[in-house]
């Protein structure tokens, strides 16, 4: 299995909009650079991203599903591309959605059982990307259903479970241990001030998570580069 700690995720044009971008991140280009130069793992891609700007100059995972956030319903996301697509892009793994109580949670479960099938076939890494929502979840993020939602990624099958952060060392370990041989990587999140960024890196290496799938805290940085060789340091070193 590929060795991934450090993941650039690049997925929020579709999830979250252009308000996430200025003009240098808005170029696709710009993150692959930093996704090359700061030695990222891999980097994360939708589709249309990857068939159009993807290089080969680092490893790629596509995610296959995705929605926008104008839809305001129960959360959905189905899929939008194929193992076989991600395969012929030159990807080394797939990354998928599944809303953890959500009323559609069967429909992608579902889903991503064919996902995790393909991938095998094919010698692809599988990550799920577990993240509880809807009316049935009040609290999304406390330490319960975060543990839950890595647990659910284990019984899928998945060899990366990628979890938010549950609030405190103590809850994460937690989740870890609820993951079993699925590996952990907490998601970065919206960009932060820097004192409260490191302390949740620092957080996350403690409670013994593998790595992290982070976007904004590294390409809206002053110094993404900068950024990116100590986020290498603490986590390889």
């Amino acid at each position: 299995m590929e060795q991934l700690r450090l993941i650039l995720a690049y997925d929020q044009g579709m999830e979250v909009g252009p308000t996430t971008f200025d003009d240098d991140n808005l170029d696709p280009n710009y993150i692959l650079k930093i996704a090359k130069d700061g030695k990222f793992d891999a980097v994360a891609l939708g589709k249309g991203i990857a068939e159009k700007y993807y290089n080969g100059e680092v490893p790629l995972i596509v995610k296959l599903n995705g929605k926008t956030k104008l839809y305001k319903g129960e959360p959905i996301s189905r899929q939008l591309a194929s193992v076989k697509e991600a395969k012929d892009l030159g990807a080394i793994g797939v990354g998928y959605t599944v809303y953890v109580g959500s009323e559609y949670e069967s429909a992608m479960m579902a889903e991503f059982g064919k996902i995790e099938q393909e991938a095998e076939e094919l010698g692809l890494v599988v990550i799920a990307w577990m993240y509880p929502r809807g009316k049935n979840v009040p609290e999304p993020n406390s330490p319960e259903t975060v543990a839950y939602a890595a647990r659910v990624g284990l019984e899928l099958g998945a060899d990366y479970v990628k979890i938010k952060y549950p609030g405190s060392v103590e809850a994460l370990e937690w989740a870890v241990k609820n993951a079993g041989k699925s590996k952990v990587l907490v998601s970065g999140g919206e960009k932060t001030d820097d004192e409260e960024f490191w302390e949740l890196v620092d957080s996350i290496k403690k409670a013994g998570a593998h790595g992290m799938a982070i976007g904004r805290n590294v390409w809206k940085a002053k110094d993404p580069l900068e950024v990116s060789k100590k986020l290498r340091k603490m986590f390889y070193e």
